[in-house]
């Protein structure tokens, strides 16, 4: 694996991951179950950082699924592969650009009073668990050159990423900081995401990233 190679693609992986994870659904339930809840600030940031663990956790087991399917066809593909990877993350990027035109931020948070602790944090671990971070995904395919080695940095990455994005905001609104200016990011998630995924796309078949 060659590091320099691998550097871009995980400092794209960081920038997706952490905007992903800045997304009030990430952060705000937590806040708000933990306020109903009456928790103190040190545990809804750790039921926050548990329903993380469990974000990252599915969202590896996919990229697993998603590295091994590309170590397989890779050696039967050669130099082609690097064009079929990188003409399918620049087709993603342009739905993902689609898909911002017609987005118009998330809707309101909407959570209620659990009857005990355990079934507020199996709630809410269980919900995130099963929203993996699918705009990272494509960061695993432009990896696939890079091996195990490199999946297991991307890993690391993802898990950095998600980890300070989602524990950043849950202080901050803990903190009571009213205004953290996210309302823009959801509402143009999809048209950041599209330009990150196409100039990677660009990347991996023109630059052999």
């Amino acid at each position: 694996m060659n590091p320099s190679l691998l550097a871009p693609i995980a400092a794209t992986g960081f920038a997706v991951a952490f905007l992903h994870a800045a997304l009030p659904t990430h952060w705000l339930p937590f806040v708000l179950v933990g306020r109903g809840q009456h928790w103190s600030a040190g545990k809804t940031l750790s039921v926050t950082a548990l329903a993380g663990l469990g974000h990252v956790a599915f969202t590896i087991l996919l990229g697993v699924v998603l590295v091994g399917a590309g170590l397989a066809v890779q050696p039967h593909m050669g130099a082609v592969f690097g064009w079929v990877v990188g003409a399918l993350m620049g087709a993603l990027g342009l739905f993902y650009l689609w898909r911002g035109r017609h987005d118009h931020g998330e809707g309101d948070i909407k959570t209620r009073r659990y009857a005990s602790d355990r079934a507020a944090i199996i709630a809410l671990v269980v919900l995130l668990t099963l929203s993996p971070c699918e705009a990272f995904l494509p960061i695993y395919l432009a990896g696939v050159k890079h091996g195990w080695t490199g999946f297991m940095a991307l890993s690391a990455v993802l898990m950095a990423a998600t980890a300070a994005g989602m524990l950043l905001f849950t202080t901050l609104s803990l903190a009571g900081v009213k205004r953290l200016g996210l309302e823009r990011i959801a509402r143009y998630e999809s048209t950041i995401l599209g330009v990150a995924l196409v100039a990677m796309g660009l990347g991996v078949a023109f630059l052999e990233l």
